[in-house]
């Protein structure tokens, strides 16, 4: 997609004008990302709340949530490398979106249907995570793309924070309809009204915004090139596998934070069962939590602009807060907690994500996504469990989050002192 072509557009070739084009397709992203995130992160702190309600216990909780989180990013491994060879980016952002619009309201069966509940609130949670594998390695694609006009640590953080208050305004949508009912069904099954908003903004942004794969072959030597003149000599051979250098080494560091960052369904569960804080008041903790991580999110794509990656070294450091603040016996510290745990997911999910734009060339980015996901999804399945069997003895867990997370930080250090070399 030729994006710098595309802002040129304009009749008056105002700045004005100029402005709006190239932000267009970022803030369109964005605002279908707010919409599903209404849906994906409304029903998200009911997680912990309704496999409780159907009987779960802590550690089928961790390990359906860390089960949940390892599909979101490690089926990624899968359907990165075939966006990349089928270049239908499109295809398979539609996909993803739809399947999350279909499971996420259909948990609001789950306390209807006696013994089989906890199954299908499993599998609904697990699906509506794979919706999430089957589009992002794609739509970060199409996002990349589109924000390399205007900064891709700008593009993405303003696309995250519109993305993060779509995931605010969720779970103040099931809080409400909470209190209103009593009903974790009732809240779950409103669910389907910006579910079907997000299809609809998204079927709408298909007609204006070009697939970057269109009228180009896969791997092609002189797209590459046009973008990356490293990428252009791989593609006209055999790249390299992306398991080595600097990529590497920040896979790596994925793993251990994710294994760090507990899903958000224990720290829920903790809050219900442990802190006694009623149902309706977790998605409000949620939302606050989204709410930092915004703010998380545009403080540090503007700085990695600025000073590059450097910026990614205090992310460790929030992950090691999180289990001693959000496990806590007090509301207090807990809410503390959540806030932490709401700026390292924000970080997580944006100004990383503009880094590894960085790292690889534009013809590799959707395998290099599907392959980063991969080591993150398998850090969140070793943190589901990890969380699950050491939830009742803290200090070994967060002593165990501390070490994980002083890898990360090293692991970052030797990507910053390679970088820096000639």
């Amino acid at each position: 997609m030729e994006m710098p072509e595309r802002t040129q557009a304009g009749p008056s070739g105002s700045p004005g004008m100029t402005r709006r084009i190239v932000w267009g397709p970022v803030i369109g992203f964005g605002l279908v990302s707010l919409a599903a995130d209404i849906v994906s992160d409304g029903a998200r702190p009911l997680a912990g709340p309704l496999l409780a309600q159907l009987g779960a216990s802590a550690l089928l909780v961790g390990l359906v949530t860390g089960g949940a989180e390892a599909a979101a990013q490690g089926l990624r491994l899968v359907f990165g490398p075939w966006s990349d060879r089928t270049r239908r980016y499109w295809t398979f952002t539609l996909a993803g979106y739809a399947l999350t619009a279909v499971c996420v309201p259909l948990l609001a069966l789950a306390p209807l249907v006696g013994a089989a509940g906890l199954v299908l609130a499993a599998v609904l949670i697990i699906g509506d995570r794979v919706g999430k594998a089957v589009r992002s390695p794609a739509k970060t694609v199409l996002l990349a793309a589109a924000a390399k006009p205007v900064g891709r640590g700008r593009g993405f953080a303003v696309h995250k924070s519109l993305d993060l208050t779509g995931a605010l305004l969720g779970p103040l949508l099931v809080s409400a309809v909470l209190a209103a009912t009593g009903l974790i069904s009732a809240a779950l099954a409103v669910l389907a009204i910006p579910a079907a908003a997000a299809l609809a903004l998204l079927v709408w942004l298909r007609r204006r915004v070009q697939d970057p794969g269109s009228g180009r072959p896969a791997a092609s030597a002189a797209t590459a090139g046009a973008a990356d003149p490293a990428g252009a000599a791989e593609a006209a051979g055999h790249p390299p596998s992306l398991l080595t250098g600097s990529f590497a080494l920040f896979a790596v560091a994925g793993f251990f934070w994710s294994a760090g960052l507990v899903a958000f369904g224990v720290i829920s569960f903790h809050l219900t069962t442990t802190v006694a804080v009623p149902v309706a008041v977790v998605p409000l903790m949620y939302a606050g939590a989204m709410a930092a991580a915004a703010l998380g999110a545009l403080a540090t794509g503007v700085l990695y602009d600025r000073a590059g990656a450097a910026v990614l070294l205090g992310l460790p450091l929030l992950i090691a807060a999180v289990p001693v603040l959000a496990l806590a016996p007090g509301a207090g510290l807990v809410l503390a907690g959540v806030l932490v745990w709401g700026v390292a997911t924000g970080i997580q999910d944006s100004t990383v994500k503009a880094l590894i734009a960085d790292l690889v060339p534009e013809f590799r980015q959707g395998t290099a996504y599907g392959v980063f996901a991969a080591f993150q999804g398998a850090g969140a399945l070793a943190g589901g469990a990890l969380y699950g069997a050491l939830f009742d003895s803290r200090p070994l867990l967060i002593a165990a989050v501390a070490f994980l997370q002083l890898s990360a930080f090293v692991v970052l250090l030797v990507i910053l002192r390679k970088s820096r070399r000639p």
